[in-house]
């Protein structure tokens, strides 16, 4: 008994169908992108509704500033990016413009301006690894009185558009603490493990990191060297054993802050 529907004819239903199923696939994808689009421009036009209610709070609360950033980030709004584009037809490009009552792209620059700065002026004390927390409080130190008040979230903000440099600035973790890296150097994990177990005493010797972290002498002593030469650690050779200090551990002991 022959069986029927085998042949070219088959073949080319089945071809037919494919056809009609990528079909539906490319429509169903073209419908929900456009639906995705008209839903992040509702909340690009009540962002913006949002900004302009609430401009105050926004302009005089680092927190509430904050907040907004955020907000802007979780549906693609780029202040920094968005606001260099003058000619941008949404008006989202305007939000923070429209805020800080000036260019979001003067207010971020400028003070990215003064964090190289800092940085520089600091180097030779640090290595070029400062905390976020000391760099915001050295750049307050430095603004006229009456100043808008700048938040580590700024300072973040403001490293970020120092990215066409190079890989020179950036913000790292270590432990819990953030530090802006101002020397196109990488932390292997072992660097970063001690300037961690720093954090502690606000110094380390050999002996602990081999004691603490199970490390061989060679391991540590050549961790603790490089972090040396590189100016990240200082070292005080007049105890029994010789000690790493952070430098900003021991310039802020001895009260030196500006």
């Amino acid at each position: 008994m022959s069986r029927k529907g085998v042949g070219l004819a088959a073949f080319d239903r089945s071809r037919l169908t494919s056809a009609q199923f990528a079909s539906h696939g490319t429509s169903l994808r073209t419908t929900n992108a456009q639906a995705l689009e008209t839903q992040l421009s509702v909340f690009r036009s009540l962002l913006q509704q949002f900004a302009q209610t609430h401009a105050k709070d926004i302009r005089s609360n680092p927190a509430f500033r904050a907040q907004f950033a955020r907000m802007c980030a979780a549906i693609g709004v780029d202040p920094l990016a968005s606001s260099s584009s003058s000619s941008s037809s949404s008006g989202a490009g305007n939000i923070w413009s429209q805020l800080l009552g000036r260019s979001v792209n003067d207010f971020y620059f400028e003070l990215a301006v003064r964090v190289v700065e800092t940085c520089s002026a600091t180097r030779g004390e640090n290595g070029g690894l400062i905390g976020l927390k000391e760099l915001r409080e050295r750049v307050m130190r430095g603004r006229m009185e009456g100043a808008p008040e700048v938040t580590e979230d700024d300072v973040f903000r403001a490293v970020g558009t120092l990215k066409p440099l190079g890989g020179s600035y950036s913000v790292i973790k270590v432990g819990n603490k953030s530090y802006i890296r101002s020397v196109p150097k990488e932390l292997n994990t072992d660097q970063s493990a001690v300037l961690e177990a720093v954090q502690v005493l606000g110094y380390v010797s050999v002996s602990m990191l081999m004691v603490n972290l199970r490390w061989t002498r060679a391991r540590a002593q050549t961790a603790v060297e490089d972090l040396l030469g590189s100016g990240m650690l200082w070292v005080d050779k007049q105890a029994e054993e010789w000690e790493y200090w952070s430098p900003g551990f021991m310039l802020g002991a001895a009260g030196i802050g500006g």
